[in-house]
């Protein structure tokens, strides 16, 4: 079955952004500030990417849809960042709005639409844990009975970390977040051209089934200067420096090392 993830890296939608911006040519000019872009591939770099390069089943496809705009000294240097992963395809696509851009991006991935696959979304700054691939397989296959019955089935890993990556450590915090992006997957039948672009994230169980799998840490989802869904005041977590075992843990789980 194929696993088909969606990555926005710096994609300037038309909506979907909790930022707002009064024209799509001051978005562009946010998105790819040098101050922002530089932090966005620190956390591509050294959160997003290591964890997928570990997975314990490599076989999925990463879509990373960028803007047309984006420009050549950061389009190659994405593309040299990538260039050991040969599930990464980058999608370059011109502005558009959100969520049909992003439909489209992931029905196109589908190498056959007549058959099933699954999907998850992983921002630049999230990682999941290495065997996120292998568990979401593992799942369908606990859940076939269910699975068979629906066109569309979310997989909720719902147990993981807040995280900051400081120059002093990591300080983090383990919690039930169901329903986050991270580590959030979703079945799709064979010939449904629904995608989890089609719905808001934490309401997806509003709209189909879903697994619930609460027992394991399977995601980190880091804070940073530009996170958009922190831009409206949302109240940060107390969060610990990591100690040695919690270093570990990352390390092992997540492929992030300090």
């Amino acid at each position: 079955m194929q696993v088909i993830g969606l990555c926005r890296f710096s994609y300037p939608a038309v909506g979907g952004f909790q930022v707002e911006h009064d024209s799509i040519e001051e978005r562009i000019a946010y998105l790819y500030a040098e101050e922002r872009m530089e932090e966005r591939f620190h956390l591509m770099e050294t959160v997003a990417l290591p964890c997928l390069r570990e997975q314990t089943d490599p076989d999925f496809t990463l879509v990373t849809l960028v803007g047309d705009s984006l420009p050549d000294r950061y389009r190659n240097r994405l593309e040299a960042l990538v260039a050991d992963m040969p599930q990464v395809e980058i999608v370059a696509a011109a502005p558009g709005r959100h969520r049909d851009v992003m439909k489209q991006v992931l029905n196109d991935a589908r190498r056959n639409p007549d058959a099933p696959c699954l999907q998850f979304r992983h921002d630049d700054d999230d990682a999941v844990s290495v065997d996120f691939v292998e568990r979401l397989r593992q799942t369908v296959r606990d859940c076939s009975g269910l699975i068979a019955n629906h066109q569309t089935v979310a997989i909720d890993f719902c147990q993981g970390y807040v995280a900051r990556l400081e120059d002093n450590g990591i300080h983090a915090a383990l919690g039930h977040h169901p329903y986050f992006v991270a580590a959030l997957g979703m079945y799709v039948a064979p010939g449904c051209r629904q995608t989890i672009m089609n719905f808001a994230h934490h309401r997806l169980a509003r709209f189909m089934p879903t697994i619930t799998l609460p027992d394991a840490p399977m995601f980190v989802r880091t804070l940073n200067g530009h996170n958009d869904s922190r831009q409206k005041g949302a109240k940060e977590p107390d969060l610990l420096r990591l100690d040695a075992a919690g270093l570990a843990e990352f390390d092992a789980r997540f492929a992030i090392r300090r």
